[in-house]
C-alpha cells in the first residue's frame, strides 16, 4: 500500500533531519545492503566455531572438564548465531519460516489455526473410524 502524499511529506522531512544531523552515519545505513550484515555474523559465527573447537580439544588434551564444555558450548552458540544469520540472509527470517511468495504447509490443507499434536491424532483415528 502506497504512502499518502502527507506521509510522504513527512517521510522525507525525517529523512532530511537525520542527514543534516548526521550524514556519515546516515550515508552508510542508506547504501548498505542487510545481507552485508549477516555475511559479517556468519563469518563470526565461523570464527566462533573454531574457537569452540580449539577450546574443545584444548580441554580434552590437558584433561580439563570444564573448558571442554566450555568449547562446546562456544561451539553451539556460533552454530545457532550462524544458523540465524544465515536463515536472514537467504530470505528465511521471516515469521513463518518460508521463503517469500511460497505458501507454506500442502496444497489442499484447509486455512485455520494450527492444530496440536493431539487434535491430528484424533482426527485421524476419527476419520480410521469413519472409513470402517
Amino acid at each position: 500500500m502506497p504512502l499518502s502524499e502527507h506521509e510522504q511529506r513527512l517521510l522525507d522531512q525525517i529523512e532530511q533531519a537525520l542527514y543534516a544531523e548526521d550524514p556519515k552515519w546516515a550515508n552508510t545505513v542508506r547504501i548498505s545492503d542487510p545481507r552485508s550484515h549477516y555475511r559479517r555474523r556468519l563469518v563470526k559465527a565461523s570464527i566462533g566455531f573454531v574457537l569452540g573447537i580449539a577450546l574443545l580439544m584444548v580441554g580434552v588434551v590437558i584433561n580439563k572438564i570444564p573448558i571442554g564444555v566450555g568449547g562446546f558450548v562456544v561451539m553451539l552458540a556460533a552454530c545457532l548465531w550462524g544458523l540465524s544469520s544465515w536463515k536472514r540472509m537467504n530470505g528465511f527470517g521471516d515469521a513463518s519460516g518460508a521463503k517469500p511468495g511460497r505458501q507454506r504447509g500442502r496444497a489442499g490443507r484447509r486455512p485455520g489455526p494450527r492444530q496440536t499434536f493431539m487434535e491430528r491424532m484424533e482426527e485421524r483415528w476419527r476419520r480410521r473410524h469413519d472409513d470402517r
